[in-house]
């Protein structure tokens, strides 16, 4: 296992509008076939799960009256629904913050393939490089599935009151540092049906 921090909490972000699959994902069924999943779990039960291997503690940022059951995490909610995943992070970061953690892996709900390993890899090289942020590059940036210096709280407030809704804003802004890494699955996120039923035939 690679090293890491002692200090990570980790962060889901579960209040997304989820337009395009047509409901909450949250609370969305893990289907069987899924390593581990009986087909009764939830899509951030199943999250908050792994993130705990790594992370503690865990902060789940919901959305205002967003229904979840109940986990094994703390849940922080949006004063505000439907204004993206900047103003999330940032409360988020503050909550890991205030818990005392330098660093929190920041992740989405609908990553249901997401692995303890990519968090050991992202954490142990946040802490060598020192970054503000640690990213997974495979082409494309998965700002939804990095290590943030959790003192980046203050960096979204004053984004975010600039008028930033993008993660990209942010993440041009401080030092980051990327990880180069072939497409994997674990970095898979479920936007749609068919999202889901191709990420089935991956973990099949």
């Amino acid at each position: 296992m690679a090293a890491r921090p002692a200090s990570l909490a980790g962060v889901v972000l579960a209040g997304g509008a989820s337009r395009r699959m047509g409901r909450d994902k949250a609370t969305l069924p893990v289907p069987k076939g899924i390593s581990g999943v009986d087909g009764a779990t939830t899509m951030v039960e199943h999250v908050v799960t792994i993130v705990a291997q790594r992370c503690q503690p865990v902060f789940v940022v919901a959305a205002p009256g967003q229904r979840l059951p109940k986990l094994q995490a703390e849940v922080v909610r949006d004063e505000v629904r439907g204004l993206g995943p900047l103003l999330a992070t940032g409360r988020g970061l503050r909550a890991a913050r205030e818990a005392g953690a330098e660093r929190a892996f920041v992740c989405a709900v609908d990553m249901p393939l997401l692995t303890a390993d990519l968090i050991d890899t992202l954490a142990a090289r946040a802490a060598e490089s020192g970054a503000e942020v640690t990213l997974p590059w495979d082409g494309r940036d998965h700002y939804l599935a990095g290590v943030y210096r959790t003192d980046l709280a203050a960096k979204v407030d004053a984004l975010v009151a600039a008028g930033e809704r993008s993660m990209r804003a942010l993440v041009d802004n401080v030092d980051t540092q990327r990880i180069v890494m072939p497409e994997s699955r674990a970095l898979s996120n479920i936007n749609s049906a068919d999202d889901l039923r191709s990420l089935l035939q991956l973990a099949g």
